[in-house]
């Protein structure tokens, strides 16, 4: 199944569009940012594919200055039973991804939890703002660079 994902994807995309990578059966599909909706678009409206499920989508922080941050989503078909992850990286200076909540509507939550925790904007989303971290915080805690002790001061702790 994994050999035709692929097929499908550099017939539709192009040759040179993907990186691919099978590990253990699962395959993993590097997406250029400015493509994932499209990609994510066409996985779940095939009808041989239908990845109609967003199982997850969660940030990575690779703490390199080129394609600090990324994007991770597992895909699941109910009609084949077949997973597969996309990947798609972004910039430290300027970490944007279109949302893909215009494909799977579970990807609304899964973004903003993502935005708060990494500071990962996903341009579009209907309504991109903090779920676990107050308003005004400024920080994002799984940033790899962001202390393992939090910063002193910057939130209000309950009296004891």
């Amino acid at each position: 199944m994994n050999d035709h994902v692929v097929q499908k994807l550099k017939s539709h995309f192009g040759e040179g569009l993907f990186e691919t990578h099978e590990f253990r059966g699962e395959l993993t599909v590097v997406v250029p940012k400015e493509r994932i909706v499209d990609v994510c678009r066409f996985l779940k409206e095939d009808p041989d594919l239908h990845f109609d499920l967003l199982a997850d989508l969660c940030g990575i922080d690779m703490y390199t200055p080129v394609k600090r941050f990324g994007v991770i989503y597992n895909l699941y078909s109910l009609k084949s039973k077949h997973r597969i992850r996309l990947k798609t990286f972004t910039e430290e200076e300027d970490p944007k991804v279109q949302t893909v909540s215009t494909v799977w509507s579970t990807a609304n939550w899964h973004e903003r939890e993502t935005f708060d925790m990494f500071g990962i904007i996903f341009e579009g989303h209907p309504d991109l703002r903090r779920m676990y971290m107050p308003d005004d915080f400024e920080h994002y805690p799984l940033r790899k660079d962001f202390p393992l002790m939090g910063i002193p001061g910057s939130l209000p702790l309950p009296k004891k």
